[in-house]
């Protein structure tokens, strides 16, 4: 989850992507990318293609399905980065960055994936609850952060994963009349399946097909995941003031609570936007906001007596240390069933890889987005084998499979930059839009609160890529399991929960380039200073040509949000993956060359990620999905 701490400006100069032109910087030079910039004895290999390995234009169709290239290709690239994955955050200069990054995260992850176990836990009749969420979700960072080798993609429990099980519990249940227990097996089978479509997607190396997810697909995906977590966070507010009638204290106290969390982390994160208070200081009151949010705003609930306290608002339900929620032990017994269901299993787990395929590699695409200057390389094909292993054992366990997380893996990579701030007009940087005379960022209207004539200037100038704070979460997470910590968990009001969907949802949806680009259709577009709406620009864009685009992302936003809401939700990662032919087939028949570089570029194509999946010394501009059409016309 990230509230645009900062602005959208790297220190080489070179603006990045930002809302004003939705043009991409140009990639890092293939030979300025080292290894570890962090380790004292950083590595000095180029991300040139290993010995016998083929650029993507070089591959025949034997050698891109050769059995393991990838996987192999994966661990060789990263493995002599390993041990500085460990020292790198240990070093005095990262030390701070990596502790803030700790507490952040842990309860940007924990919370959400509680929300959504309450969601899980009435839609399934109490068969998931806390500790399965716990579990699940130390099951991934630990192994993530231990063998994976992007350690910076979180792993965890989605909004996804949760209308995958319950629409399967609903099918199984409801119609078929399976009991929980059953219900398990059915859902073991089908976590087994889809582990080994995992285990075969990524020994023949179809994750180098990632290369084509560019921004058309993952702002649209973006945005279905912030309305999936809004309409959630709406649906627990309902459920507070049931079954007593519309006008109850509980409910509206639950309402209370949830907006007013919103409102706080909210606007602890505009305070590190802004000029206010040391630079230091507001950057760790931004990352804080939502530990800060969590811990007052639990404590307000509890209130003394005479006062809120007289309220009989719900809180979350806790269980037994370290036990399942139902009767059973942890390992599900999946061979007590008919063989049919087995077989059922396979379509299901075909679903769900389709899911994890697309979920999971968008976000570690956007985890190692052009914004952030990651350098170690990123490794597509191994990591989705890991996957496929806590997919299987979460089939195994009985726990909601854990997947990678949008927004919070981006979100992840951005606790872990460091940031300086520097001041406008400095001629090392050159003019900036603020810097213009009497400009006022778009971001802070006049009588806002915060209203700041000239924002500062926030640069983001390296990424600490390591191990150890993925580590850690994932102890801390198991440590929630503990008896003193489950009852810190049980005094938390479900009302809470509801502001957590609510703030991570609009905090995908506010800056999503689809709502920005809308609105630019209805802009005056000569408001505006040349500097905006210079050649090259979506700001220069003709306004057909832009809404022809939008419509396409609306279409598909609109058709996998209507399939959401029916028995047939289980089938939405096939519309989402439709998105990849479109943007490769079609786009480039109604789009030039120059109009998609504009328009849509891919979410990340710096040497160290683009290394993984076809790695390709190309100019400025590389258009990856134009190319391939190119190709094929």
């Amino acid at each position: 989850m990230k509230f645009d701490l900062f602005s959208n400006n790297d220190c080489s100069g070179q603006p990045m992507k930002s809302v004003y032109d939705g043009g991409a910087a140009a990639p890092p030079d293939a030979q300025t990318m080292r290894g570890s910039s962090e380790s004292s004895t950083a590595h000095s290999t180029t991300f040139a293609p290993l010995p016998g390995e083929r650029t993507w234009s070089q591959r025949s169709f034997w050698y891109q399905f050769l059995p393991f290239r990838g996987m192999l290709n994966d661990v060789r690239r990263r493995a002599p980065y390993y041990w500085s994955d460990w020292t790198d955050a240990f070093l005095p200069k990262n030390y701070l960055t990596v502790v803030l990054s700790v507490v952040r995260i842990f309860f940007i992850n924990l919370m959400p994936a509680l929300a959504y176990v309450l969601d899980m836990n009435e839609r399934t009749d109490g068969t998931y609850s806390v500790n399965e969420a716990i579990l699940a979700s130390a099951l991934a960072a630990v192994v993530f952060s231990l063998f994976s080798v992007q350690p910076l993609t979180f792993v965890g429990i989605t909004g996804l994963t949760n209308l995958m099980n319950y629409t399967v519990y609903d099918i199984f249940n409801g119609k078929h009349g399976l009991d929980r227990h059953a219900y398990l097996r059915v859902q073991c089978w089908s976590l087994i399946w889809a582990a080994g479509f995992h285990f075969l997607i990524a020994i023949l190396n179809v994750c180098d097909f990632t290369r084509f997810i560019t921004d058309m697909t993952s702002d649209t995906f973006g945005l279905y995941v912030g309305v999936i977590y809004v309409q959630k966070g709406i649906e627990l507010l309902i459920r507070e003031f049931s079954p007593a009638p519309l006008d109850n204290s509980t409910g509206w106290l639950s309402v209370t609570i949830a907006v007013l969390f919103c409102v706080t982390v909210y606007f602890l994160g505009q305070v590190g936007a802004s000029s206010y208070l040391p630079f230091p200081l507001r950057r760790m009151l931004g990352a804080m906001a939502f530990p800060i949010g969590c811990v007052f705003w639990t404590g307000f609930s509890h209130f003394p007596h005479y006062s809120l306290q007289l309220v009989p608002i719900q809180r979350l339900p806790i269980t037994k240390s370290f036990f399942p929620t139902l009767d059973r032990g942890w390992v599900v017994d999946f061979w007590n069933i008919e063989l049919k269901y087995v077989f059922i299993g396979a379509p299901l787990g075909f679903l769900v890889t389709l899911l994890f395929y697309f979920d999971h590699n968008v976000s570690s695409v956007m985890a190692q987005a052009r914004k952030f200057h990651v350098r170690k390389p990123a490794g597509f094909h191994w990591d989705f084998f890991l996957l496929g292993v806590t997919t299987f054992v979460s089939g195994i366990l009985g726990l909601p499979a854990p997947n990678g997380l949008v927004p919070q893996a981006p979100d992840h990579t951005d606790s872990l930059s460091v940031y300086k701030q520097e001041s406008y007009g400095d001629e090392e940087h050159g003019p900036t839009h603020a810097s213009i005379p009497g400009y006022t960022p778009h971001f802070s209207p006049a009588g806002s609160l915060l209203h700041i004539t000239h924002l500062p200037r926030i640069c983001n100038t390296r990424v600490v890529e390591q191990r150890a704070s993925h580590f850690v979460i994932g102890l801390l997470t198991v440590g929630a399991m503990t008896r003193p910590l489950l009852v810190v968990l049980g005094l938390m009001p479900r009302a809470l929960f509801a502001g957590v969907f609510l703030l991570v949802g609009w905090a995908s949806i506010e800056s999503n380039p689809i709502l920005t680009r809308t609105l630019l259709q209805f802009q005056d577009r000569s408001s505006l200073p040349p500097s905006v709406r210079r050649p090259g620009t979506v700001y220069a864009m003709p306004r057909p040509k832009l809404a022809l685009f939008v419509a396409f992302q609306w279409l598909f936003f609109g058709m996998t949000i209507a399939i959401s809401q029916t028995i047939a939700g289980i089938g939405f990662p096939v519309i989402i993956i439709l998105m990849i032919p479109c943007r490769v087939y079609v786009l480039p028949r109604l789009f030039s060359r120059e109009e998609l570089e504009t328009l849509d570029a891919p979410t990340a194509d710096a040497p160290a990620v683009m290394a993984s999946i076809g790695f390709e010394e190309s100019g400025p501009g590389h258009d990856p999905a134009t190319e391939s059409w190119e190709k094929t016309a």
